[in-house]
C-alpha cells in the first residue's frame, strides 16, 4: 500500500502559514488538489478584475499542481467549484468552458462564503497513469 504524498509548487499559490493544508496530496495514482484560489503565485495578490479574472486564476493554480506531478487537465475526473455569488454562474461557466475545454470532467458547483475578496475556490480530484 502507499503512503501518502505532499504535493508542493512554487506555480500556484503556497498556502498561508496560518492554515493547515498542502497544495496537493497524492496516494497511488489519486491526486486531490486543494481548494486553489485566485491569488498569482508570482506575486502573492489577489488577481484584478470579477468572476471571469478568478475563475480562470484558480483553474491555472489547479493545473499547476496537477502538472506539478506529470498530470493535465486530461487526468482530471472532477472539479468543485465554490462561488459566493448565484448572478456570477453564468459568466464563471463561460470561462471554466474555455479554460478546461472538453471532454468535460465532472463538475459540482455550491454556492459558499469565503474571505472578503474572493468570488470563486475551485478543487480538483485527479487519476494519473
Amino acid at each position: 500500500m502507499s503512503s501518502r504524498t505532499v504535493v508542493s509548487t512554487d506555480n500556484a499559490p503556497k498556502p498561508p502559514a496560518h492554515i493547515p493544508l498542502s497544495q496537493g496530496v497524492r496516494k497511488g495514482n489519486m491526486l486531490q488538489v486543494s481548494g486553489q484560489t485566485a491569488v498569482n503565485p508570482e506575486t502573492g495578490k489577489l488577481v484584478e478584475g470579477g468572476v471571469a479574472e478568478q475563475t480562470e486564476q484558480c483553474l491555472r493554480n489547479v493545473i499547476a499542481v496537477i502538472e506539478a506531478e506529470g498530470g493535465s487537465l486530461e487526468d482530471v475526473l472532477m472539479l468543485r467549484v465554490y462561488l459566493t455569488d448565484t448572478s456570477q454562474f453564468a459568466e464563471m461557466n463561460e470561462t471554466y468552458a474555455r479554460v478546461v475545454g472538453e471532454p468535460f470532467p465532472a463538475r459540482t458547483t455550491v454556492y459558499v462564503g469565503l474571505p472578503a475578496g474572493l468570488l470563486c475556490e475551485i478543487d480538483a480530484l485527479a487519476v494519473l497513469d
